[in-house]
């Protein structure tokens, strides 16, 4: 791949660019000419040189994101578990990067990765770009775990509301009917019940065979 003309890396460049201008300890040599003039067609060609900046100790952290994901994008499944930990960042840009590289890596592991993440509670202000990767992938995984976690972001007053959105229009979108009963709960739901109208619409008329 050209990865001067892929728009997500071009974007994470960009958003790298102050992080890397800023950073004060040894540029990963694989990027020295990436960091000095911040164009995206500076990329080393080599995935070893590239799997060496993943798991040396001490690289920056925007070296490790850009190795895991053109090897993430790559099909290069060393990049799994740094792909994984991005996902679950605080930071939701990096989030949004981890996820487009793992809906391409094509890894059967990241289905169920997504889903334990989209599932643990103790993380649910992280969980949106799980939801929505889990989504995309269309796995077997995603229904059952999308319908858990709209199930937990049903209170009215729950504050991750936007997650419990992803869910219904997720849910929506892979058209599974053992979704109806959390989309029809979920109907009276102020922030939720007009996407889930939608949602509900794509299931079509339930059928007798749908009902367990």
């Amino acid at each position: 791949m050209e990865y001067a003309e892929d728009p997500e890396f071009c974007s994470m460049i960009d958003r790298l660019r102050d992080e890397i201008g800023n950073d004060t300890g040894e540029v990963p040599a694989p990027f020295g000419r990436l960091a000095e003039t911040g164009d995206p067609g500076e990329l080393p060609a080599d995935p070893e040189e590239l799997h060496r900046v993943l798991t040396a100790p001490g690289q920056p952290l925007w070296a490790r994101e850009v190795a895991a994901y053109v090897l993430g994008v790559a099909g290069d499944p060393r990049a799994f578990e740094a792909l994984v930990l991005f996902l679950n960042h605080r930071d939701p840009e990096r989030c949004v990067t981890a996820a487009h590289a793992l809906a391409r890596l094509g890894d059967p592991r990241t289905a169920r990765a997504a889903a334990a993440l989209a599932t643990n509670e103790l993380r649910a202000a992280y969980a949106l770009l799980p939801v929505r990767l889990l989504a995309e992938l269309r796995a077997p995984e995603s229904v059952p775990a999308l319908i858990t976690v709209l199930e937990r972001r049903l209170p009215a007053a729950d504050p991750h509301w936007r997650v419990g959105l992803a869910c219904v229009e997720g849910l929506g979108t892979l058209g599974d009917p053992r979704a109806r009963p959390a989309l029809e709960s979920a109907l009276p739901h102020p922030r939720l019940g007009a996407a889930a109208a939608r949602s509900l619409d794509l299931l079509g008329p339930e059928r007798a065979a749908d009902r367990p």
